[in-house]
C-alpha cells in the first residue's frame, strides 16, 4: 500500500489504495469543468472569487463559502478571478467506519448524511464561515496536508482526529446558517439510524416501507414520521438518494451495461432507473457517463484532466 494519499504517474494525480483523507491547497483561474468525485469533497473558499455551478443552478463563491458534495455530485468552477481552494477529500467508507458515529450526532449527521439531500439539494450543502470558523478549519486543514507524505499505519488517529474537529466545526457553522428553523437537525431516534443503515446494506433489495417498519417493530405511519422528523424525507425517499449515488460511482468505476448497473441498486426497469437518476443529477445515467467518466477523481485510480494552465498547480476533484 502506498502511504502517500496521493501520487503521480505520467503526468497524473491519483488516490491511492489505503487513503483516509486528503487536504491541500489549490488555485484556479478563468474557469475548471464540471466533474464528479467517489468520495466526499468539502471545499473551503480562503480567497479570490467565482461563480460555483451544480445541479442546484449557479451561486457566486467568496472568502469564507464552503461547498460539501457528496459523492456522485458534479460541480465545475467559472469565472474565477484567483480562486483559492482548500480541498478535503474522504472516502465513503471512512463514514461507514472510523465516523460510523457522525449520523448519531444531530450537528455532524445533519451535515454528512441528511443536510445534502434535504430541500432539492441533490448532494450538496452551501455554508459560510466566519473568520474566526474560519481559521479554526484551516488549522486542522493545515494538519491534514501535513500528514499526507507520512505513513497511515503510524498517524491514523491524528487524520482522523484533524478531519473530526474540522467537520465539527463545519457542522456547527451549517446549524447557524440554516435559512429554515423548522430543518431537521439529524438523526435523533436509534430506529432511524437503524433504518438507514439496514436500506444503505442492501440498496438493490426491493424495500416496502411495511417490510422495513417490520424490521424496526415499528408501525409504517410512525417510522415514516420518525424518518422524516430526523432527515427531512421519507425513508423510500432516502433509499432513492442512495442508490443514484451508488449507480454515479458505478458507472464512473465500472464498464457494466447501464441497465445492469440500475438492477445493482433496485431499479430493474431501465426508463425508471433513467427517471429517478435524471431527477437527482439532471441528466440520464448514459449523459452522465459520457460526461464524467473522463473528469471523474477516485480514492483508488487516476484523475482524468484537462491539461492544467501554466504556473497553476494540479487539482484535485475541485
Amino acid at each position: 500500500m502506498h502511504d502517500d494519499p496521493v501520487a503521480e504517474a505520467e503526468g497524473l494525480l491519483y488516490f491511492t489504495d489505503g487513503s483516509l483523507a486528503y487536504a491541500g491547497r489549490y488555485l484556479h483561474q478563468g474557469s475548471f469543468h464540471t466533474h464528479t468525485h467517489s468520495f466526499v469533497e468539502v471545499a473551503v473558499v480562503t480567497g479570490g472569487g467565482a461563480v460555483h455551478h451544480t445541479t442546484t443552478g449557479r451561486e457566486p463563491l467568496g472568502r469564507g463559502d464552503v461547498v460539501l458534495l457528496r459523492p456522485g455530485a458534479w460541480h465545475g468552477y467559472e469565472e474565477c478571478d484567483r480562486l483559492e481552494l482548500y480541498n478535503c477529500c474522504f472516502s465513503v467508507e471512512l463514514l461507514h467506519r472510523e465516523l460510523a458515529w457522525s449520523r448519531e450526532d444531530a450537528l455532524l449527521g445533519y451535515l454528512l448524511w441528511t443536510g445534502p439531500y434535504s430541500m432539492g439539494r441533490r448532494g450538496t450543502l452551501s455554508l459560510r464561515l466566519s473568520g474566526d470558523a474560519l481559521d479554526a478549519c484551516l488549522t486542522h486543514l493545515d494538519g491534514l496536508e501535513r500528514l499526507r507524505a507520512l505513513p497511515v499505519s503510524h498517524h491514523r488517529g491524528d487524520i482522523i482526529g484533524h478531519l473530526s474537529v474540522f467537520l465539527g466545526n463545519l457542522a456547527r457553522a451549517a446549524a447557524e446558517t440554516r435559512q429554515d428553523a423548522e430543518e431537521p437537525a439529524g438523526p435523533a431516534h436509534p430506529a432511524v439510524v437503524r433504518a438507514m443503515r439496514l436500506m444503505e446494506g442492501r440498496v438493490a433489495h426491493d424495500w416496502t416501507l411495511t417490510e422495513l417498519a417490520g424490521h424496526l417493530h415499528l408501525t409504517p405511519g410512525y417510522l415514516v414520521r420518525l424518518f422524516k422528523a430526523a432527515t427531512g424525507l421519507p425513508p423510500m425517499a432516502y433509499l432513492a438518494r442512495q442508490r443514484v449515488e451508488v449507480a454515479a460511482t458505478l458507472l464512473l468505476l465500472g464498464e457494466e451495461p447501464i441497465a445492469q448497473i440500475g438492477e445493482q441498486v433496485g431499479w430493474g426497469d431501465p426508463n425508471y432507473f433513467a427517471r429517478r437518476f435524471k431527477a437527482h443529477f439532471g441528466m440520464n445515467p448514459s449523459s452522465y457517463r459520457r460526461k464524467f467518466t473522463h473528469r471523474s477523481v477516485t480514492i483508488s485510480g487516476e484523475l482524468r484532466r484537462e491539461p492544467r494552465p501554466a504556473g497553476l498547480p494540479y487539482v484535485i476533484g475541485g
